[in-house]
């Protein structure tokens, strides 16, 4: 048993031939990590049994199946929970159209080894295009205050690169389910709120893919509402002052614009 293990959930929508480039990256990563996958829902076959197969060589520690979907907060809760139950000290977090670096599980956890204070620790995301022209290296605030500062604006790491000490869930809970989207942003409230250390590397841990869709689907008059109300939870629970609500008002309109416009937004000023 490895003291880390990384946790992703896959539904119908996941391609698999970008779950394997998930999968080989975690396979290759130069410090071990024990996997956990939740099919959340039903998926194709084909899909079913190439991670079958992968559990059945022990390549893959855990793998859950139901035919309901959940979401993807419901469902990595239910990993955190098993994982947890099982004694892992730290629990990394993927999605299943992502690209681990080969040394990101050994540079978190090295950090993690060495500021015993930090509950979550993220990084760098390196944008790559699929299907569009679009590269973009994201680099986010490294201290806990820069990131509470900068958490007055947006989310001040990368979901798909965290990488929690068992501590945060101690203090901060899980991934709250009453968003339909924002289930990152809820958190890392809640984590501030209840005292939780945050940080980032300053590398490139995680290599994200970005569609069409990726701004399709950030877009619309539901989407952009429910991001505000969310953003305003945030600024009331961490007593923000009035600037955020400019910012949040900002982001609401960025949500209301075309993909095009999103897509030139995204590239110039994130």
């Amino acid at each position: 048993m490895s003291e880390v293990a990384t946790v992703l959930s896959v539904y119908k929508k996941n391609r698999l031939t970008d779950l394997k480039e998930v999968l080989d990256s975690l396979y290759k990563q130069t410090r071990k990590t024990d996997i956990f996958i939740q099919l959340d829902g039903v998926v194709s076959q084909e899909m079913e049994k190439f991670l079958d197969t992968q559990l059945a060589v022990g390549k893959i520690e855990y793998l859950g199946k139901r035919n309901v979907n959940w979401g993807i907060a419901r469902s990595h809760n239910e990993l955190f929970e098993i994982v947890l139950k099982r004694g892992y000290i730290y629990i990394a977090r993927m999605d299943a159209d992502d690209i681990a670096v080969v040394n990101r599980i050994e540079w978190q956890y090295i950090f993690m080894e060495k500021n015993l204070n930090v509950d979550v620790v993220g990084g760098y995301i390196e944008e790559f295009g699929d299907g569009i022209t679009y590269q973009k290296v994201v680099k986010y605030p490294l201290t806990h205050d820069a990131m509470f500062k900068f958490f007055s604006k947006r989310v001040p790491l990368a979901n798909p690169t965290t990488f929690f000490r068992k501590t945060f869930f101690e203090k901060a809970g899980l991934y709250p389910v009453t968003s339909p989207s924002n289930e990152d942003t809820l958190m890392w409230m809640n984590g501030f709120h209840a005292g939780c250390v945050f940080a980032n590397i300053a590398k490139v841990v995680v290599k994200m893919r970005v569609s069409g869709d990726f701004f399709k689907r950030r877009g619309g008059f539901p989407k952009a509402y429910s991001d505000l109300k969310d953003r305003i939870k945030v600024i009331r629970t961490l007593r923000y002052n009035y600037r955020a609500y400019f910012y949040a008002i900002s982001l609401f309109a960025v949500n209301m614009a075309p993909p095009r416009v999103k897509l030139y937004i995204y590239k110039r000023l994130r």
